[in-house]
């Protein structure tokens, strides 16, 4: 899967405060006493390695995980500089919640929140929806960027 390029200083207007189409649902960063029960959230609907990325997110001093919640419950989540700096991901929503507008809001937050970190480029690796990244956020292909960091890592190609 290929990598892909943002502009983040060409972000839609109001990505810091992107909310979804549904209502009652909240988008936010993730705190540290979320830490434990985001990542088994993680592991279980995304995969162990994605709950090793999202771990590494809790670490640093502004929390690096935006979450999607409707009250107590988790409904989605995105990471950003959890395997490299300047990546974007991984993130996924509940299957029962697609077509809201969650991930689209999770997406925006994350890279909102690199620009007013100093980024001015974001990288999204290993990319599955293409065409969502492109939409959203106006995303290119990056050449040659298959087999990306992914490569070397215990999980293989499918994280």
């Amino acid at each position: 899967m290929p990598d892909m390029l943002v502009r983040l200083y060409d972000l839609p207007e109001g990505a810091e405060t992107a909310l979804p189409e549904a209502e009652g649902i909240q988008i936010r960063r993730a705190m540290a006493p979320d830490k434990f029960r985001v990542v088994a959230w993680v592991r279980e609907h995304t995969g162990i390695s994605a709950a090793g990325e999202c771990d590494v997110c809790f670490s640093r001093p502004a929390v690096s995980c935006f979450i999607a919640t409707r009250g107590k419950e988790i409904l989605g989540y995105a990471c950003y500089d959890a395997t490299a700096p300047d990546f974007f991901g991984p993130t996924s929503v509940l299957d029962t919640e697609r077509g809201k507008g969650i991930g689209r809001a999770l997406l925006l937050r994350c890279l909102a929140a690199m620009r007013a970190e100093g980024y001015g480029y974001a990288i999204i690796g290993g990319v599955g929806p293409a065409q969502f990244y492109e939409k959203c956020v106006g995303a290119v292909l990056i050449p040659d960027s298959s087999p990306g960091i992914y490569r070397d890592f215990l999980g293989g190609m499918g994280r």
